[in-house]
This record gives structure tokens, C-alpha cells and sequence, in this order.
């Protein structure tokens, strides 16, 4: 048996590559494709993504359509929301919690069967009331607790 580990058949590795003799290969590359980025306009961008949002439309489906990656079009997707949310921001209605006005502090709240509770947190302060309270008690605790972190 032969060191050698190439077979007696396959001398080719000794041979010349090229017809001229010489044994330099030179290196050919064939780009198919754009070759860059694409640039996608604004609204081709906001087409897309309304196209994504329509009922029934499946996001990767509409990727493919595209031929982009699903994880861009939900970047999209993503700067499109935050961009709403932004615009609702500005326009005077500022999504977060109604702010809550007692009015007519007298008397005693209605009796029900059930006892329930009523949880209030104000800065640290947490008041918890449990079953049947006077509305004036309440409103006085609730002017204490306001002028408390002032």
C-alpha cells in the first residue's frame, strides 16, 4: 500500500489547470440581484403596511408579495403604530386615566348584599375601603390624602 494518499488514477493535482500551462486560477463571481439596498418610498412603505393590517392579510404573506423580509415589514409595522400613537399625543387626547370628580358629599352610600371594596393609591398612600361608607368621611380622606404630597 502507498503513503501516498492519492490514488494512482488521480494525477490530476500535478497537472496544469489552464491550457497554457500555468497553474493560476483567477476567481469569477456573478452577481444576480440588485446588488444594493432598495429604497422604498414613504408611501410604498405606508401601502405595504396598510396592505399587512387588512383583515384576513397574513403579515408574511405580504412580505413575500413584496419580496421582503417579514421582519422588516413588522419593523414597519411597529414605526407606523408608534407613529399613531404620537400623532393621537399631540392632538389632545392622551391615552391614561379619566380623572375622577366626587360630587354631593353627603349622606350614605346604597346597602348592597354584597360587601365590596374600593382600593385607592395615591403616591404611596394606598386607601382601601371595605362595605358601606359615609360619602363625607371618604371626601375628607380623599382632600387629606391630596394635599398630603403637596
Amino acid at each position: 500500500m502507498s503513503k501516498d494518499s492519492c490514488k494512482d488514477g488521480a494525477k490530476d493535482r500535478h497537472t496544469a489547470i489552464l491550457e497554457d500551462g500555468s497553474n493560476t486560477l483567477q476567481r469569477i463571481e456573478i452577481i444576480t440581484g440588485t446588488g444594493r439596498r432598495r429604497r422604498w418610498s414613504t408611501d410604498a412603505k405606508a401601502a405595504i403596511v396598510a396592505e399587512s393590517f387588512a383583515p384576513g392579510a397574513s403579515a408574511s404573506g405580504v412580505a413575500r408579495r413584496y419580496d421582503i423580509s417579514p421582519g422588516l415589514l413588522f419593523l414597519w409595522r411597529r414605526q407606523a403604530t408608534r407613529a399613531k400613537v404620537a400623532a393621537r399625543r399631540d392632538g389632545g387626547v392622551a391615552p391614561g386615566f379619566v380623572p375622577v370628580t366626587i360630587t354631593g358629599c353627603g349622606g350614605k352610600l346604597p346597602v348592597c348584599e354584597e360587601q365590596g371594596a374600593i382600593e385607592i393609591e395615591v403616591g404611596a398612600v394606598r386607601i382601601r375601603v371595605v362595605g358601606t361608607v359615609d360619602r363625607r368621611a371618604l371626601c375628607e380622606v380623599l382632600a387629606a390624602v391630596g394635599t398630603v404630597g403637596r
